[in-house]
């Protein structure tokens, strides 16, 4: 086990967990990307490359998403994603499991730049966050499958509750 790719993860795990808990979608999304860009080091120490690059674009993407919403930044994020898919799908031969990552990072990158709800962008998290923990197991990452799992909780518990502030 990399212990530094493995406190990455504790990191990332840490602030997702106080991201999800946000009432506001721009708070999440400050928090979310300083997690996303501690997981993306550790899917990069892990070797687990597309994990890598989608948390690493899903960072930079929250912090973009906060001041500004295009239907040019979402196109490009979305061409972005699907550029790195098909490189490390038709050159670097890379297992089809990547695909479970990718699609896991095009709906977040579809809801954080759409969705300004914290109701409804929970309920869309959900679907990826299930996508990601998949990924994350498939690959052996601990602290992955740990910040799935409890972003997963994070999202139901929270759905549980009236929406009050957005």
């Amino acid at each position: 086990m990399n212990i530094v790719a493995e406190a990455f993860g504790a990191i990332a795990v840490v602030l997702n967990f106080i991201g999800y808990r946000q009432t506001h979608v721009d708070k999440y999304l400050l928090i979310s990307a300083f997690a996303l860009a501690a997981l993306s080091a550790h899917f990069f120490m892990l070797d687990a490359m597309a994990a890598g690059i989608g948390t690493l674009l899903a960072s930079v993407r929250n912090f973009i998403a906060i001041k500004h919403r295009s239907n040019t930044i979402l196109f490009f994020f979305v061409a972005v994603n699907l550029g790195f898919l098909a490189y490390e799908w038709f050159v670097l031969e890379h297992s089809w499991i990547i695909f479970i990552a990718y699609a896991s990072s095009l709906i977040f990158t579809v809801g954080s730049l759409v969705i300004r709800d914290t109701h409804t962008i929970r309920k869309v998290f959900l679907v990826a966050e299930t996508l990601g923990l998949f990924y994350a197991i498939s690959v052996g990452s601990i602290f992955g499958t740990v910040f799935n799992v409890s972003n997963l909780i994070s999202i139901i518990s929270k759905l549980r509750k009236p929406n009050t502030v957005n």
